[in-house]
């Protein structure tokens, strides 16, 4: 007798199974298998699924205005997913003020109160001056806006000590200030300091009639196209234009006032306190279209915080010249202003068939979202959904050591009529069975008809039987093995 294999340990036995499992499973095909579900509640959800997946990607409701109609337009037109696109233009900015005002004092021209003077992407307009003339090099007392300035002997400063925020170097005395009854530390810095002798100038009265002229020019490298911001008039044309939307769209000067005017801001407010207006360009333009078919498109908005207490803008500078060519004098400007940021945004598109074919492509597959969801519902929440999960998923397994499987498989596959069955006799050598001409086949080996799921197939497959002449019989099921494969009944699907 021969000597009896050694078992696995149970964990081995287990872990060699599971194994075994999954590299039988590696190599399972599964293949779609088509059922009709007559439930008209299952049927609505996968038709209304639908709808409003093709309604997502076919229409979109777009209003025109307060109290006008929705009008409706095809995404795939107003969001121009069949061009390929291309963001942020290459750009220059060329900006020239133009204006004069009066203040309590003088008469100022666009020199004095344009920085910088030479005009680009960002300038500013100065409306109001805190001016501190003859500043020389001295001693003077501190500024009290400074922290810990006050004093009430020499004790309270420190000589040498630098204050970061402060005008200058602590001499180490406390001297009276320049109005009042308060003390402050004594400095080495430009005297008198800022807020000792200082006079307010307001430059807005005129302000908001300055025009300013902005020259925009655009670049798309993907698709080798430039445009600019004002159109070829003739030479005289700026010189009479005002920029107007809908009559003047190529009229690039602004008035001042209408800036802050389309910004929501109030103009005496943003001129004594300073502001910063983001003027922004935006070239949007279908390359499909004519040239004349790209237009720049403006809008204003304030970019500064309104309500917190670091809003406003202003800067300061200073003017130096000399007396009797011996002591250097400056006149300090705390200036407060309208700042002018020009910013550009725009975008390009131009048809692409590989941006066509993806969008579509995508819109389609996304229909399959209903199919997966009432699937889900079908296997999950109906009341028969364990018949419905039993008729849906079947397992084949594909005989072995079968010479003619091959062939009746493949004409299956194809749709075709098998070969004429014969009679079978039990092989002498124990191999099987095999057929003899004219004999019908057993109900455990009857190759399948194709199972007709409209009354076109049902009309295709009788068509091709009646050619052939040779319909296989197919016995029908008693009642007793219909109760027992289908408990529940397949008439109830």
């Amino acid at each position: 007798m021969a000597a009896a294999q050694p078992r696995l340990p149970a964990g081995a036995a287990t872990v060699w199974r599971l194994a075994r499992g999954c590299w039988t499973a590696f190599w399972d095909y599964e293949t779609p298998k088509v059922i009709v579900v007559r439930n008209r509640r299952l049927g609505f959800v996968h038709r209304m699924v639908q709808l409003l997946i093709l309604l997502y990607f076919v229409w979109v409701a777009s209003g025109a205005g307060a109290g006008t109609a929705l009008s409706c337009r095809y995404v795939f037109i107003v969001q121009k997913s069949y061009q390929d696109s291309e963001t942020g233009p290459e750009s220059s900015i060329i900006t020239k003020v133009k204006g004069i005002t009066i203040s309590e004092h003088k008469v100022w021209d666009v020199e004095e109160y344009v920085k910088p003077p030479e005009g680009g992407s960002v300038v500013s307009i100065i409306t109001r001056m805190e001016v501190t003339p003859s500043q020389t090099p001295g001693i003077c007392p501190e500024s009290m806006r400074v922290h810990s300035s006050t004093c009430h002997s020499d004790d309270d400063c420190v000589a040498g000590h630098l204050d970061m925020q402060g005008n200058g170097v602590r001499t180490g005395r406390c001297v009276p200030y320049y109005h009042g009854d308060s003390k402050t530390c004594e400095v080495s810095a430009w005297c008198p300091v800022e807020d000792g002798t200082s006079d307010n100038q307001f430059l807005g009265k005129m302000a908001p009639n300055f025009t300013i002229l902005i020259k925009n020019n655009i670049h798309y490298p993907k698709f080798k196209f430039s445009k600019g911001n004002i159109a070829s008039q003739k030479n005289d044309y700026l010189k009479h234009c005002t920029f107007d939307q809908d009559s003047d769209p190529y009229c690039p000067i602004f008035r001042l006032g209408f800036i802050v005017e389309q910004a929501g801001e109030n103009f005496t407010e943003l001129a004594h306190k300073g502001g910063v207006i983001g003027v922004i360009i935006n070239w949007n333009c279908d390359l499909d279209l004519s040239e004349s078919e790209c237009n720049p498109k403006y809008s204003f908005r304030r970019l500064d915080p309104k309500y917190e207490s670091a809003s406003g803008y202003n800067f300061r500078f200073a003017k130096y010249y000399k007396i009797n060519t011996t002591t250097t004098t400056r006149t300090l400007i705390k200036a407060y202003g309208i700042r002018i940021d020009v910013i550009v945004h725009g975008q390009a598109g131009k048809f692409s068939l590989i941006p066509t074919i993806i969008n579509l492509a995508t819109a389609l597959t996304s229909i399959g979202v209903g199919s997966f969801l009432c699937d889900w519902i079908l296997l999950t929440f109906m009341n028969k959904n364990k018949l419905y999960s039993h008729k849906k998923f079947d397992k084949v397994r594909t005989p072995r050591h079968t010479s003619s499987s091959w062939p009746v498989t493949l004409a299956l596959v194809l749709g075709q009529v098998p070969p004429r069955p014969s009679h079978y006799s039990q092989d002498p050598s124990g191999g099987g069975p095999t057929f003899r001409e004219g004999a019908e086949l057993p109900l455990a080996v009857q190759p399948p008809r194709p199972c007709s799921i409209s009354a076109v197939t049902e009309q295709v497959v009788d068509t091709l039987d009646q050619h052939v002449g040779q319909r296989l019989p197919v016995p029908e099921p008693s009642q007793q093995d219909s109760t027992s494969t289908d408990p529940k009944g397949l008439a109830q699907l």
